[in-house]
């Protein structure tokens, strides 16, 4: 009975999402990560991509979190399935969102692949969590969940500026 009910809850949680699954490659290097969002296509034909790197302490603004924030957030859409494709470009990395609850291993020449929800909106923090290098304790994650509408319009100024 209790799988049933379980089935059941599974069910109803994943009619309760009215977005369709969005696929981003997150890509490692040494001390970075790169982002990719295949799934949207800029005005020159390609797709939006960036890197994100940790800011550093003598450019933080006040609010900023030392060690924990980066030039270029990963946006993600509130109650919408996300497929987090992660490879490594050089080392073993480790792309770790504990408040997302996600660890996901980043291998150089491996796709490895979670797939999630973010339930509210909010900025959630995680770094990487594998012993990558001199430098492993400056590759933080920050991923930032917004509204759909808030969203397509993040799409819409990165389709452009591309």
């Amino acid at each position: 009975m209790y799988s049933r009910q379980r089935l059941i809850l599974t069910i109803v949680s994943i009619q309760a999402y009215s977005c369709i699954c969005l696929a981003i490659i997150g890509k490692s290097h040494q001390w970075y990560w790169s982002y990719e969002y295949s799934d949207f296509i800029t005005d020159s034909g390609e797709s939006i991509d960036f890197d994100s790197y940790m800011v550093p302490e003598s450019d933080l603004e006040l609010g900023q979190f030392r060690l924990l924030d980066v030039d270029n957030k990963l946006i993600i859409p509130v109650d919408c399935h996300i497929r987090l494709i992660v490879t490594g470009a050089d080392v073993l990395h480790s792309f770790a969102v504990p408040s997302l609850g996600l660890k996901l291993d980043a291998v150089p020449g491996r796709l490895n692949q979670v797939s999630f929800v973010a339930e509210r909106s909010g900025t959630f923090y995680g770094q990487c969590s594998e012993i990558c290098g001199v430098w492993h304790g400056f590759m933080p994650i920050v991923v930032e969940a917004i509204s759909s509408p808030d969203f397509l319009v993040w799409v819409a100024t990165h389709s452009e500026s591309s």
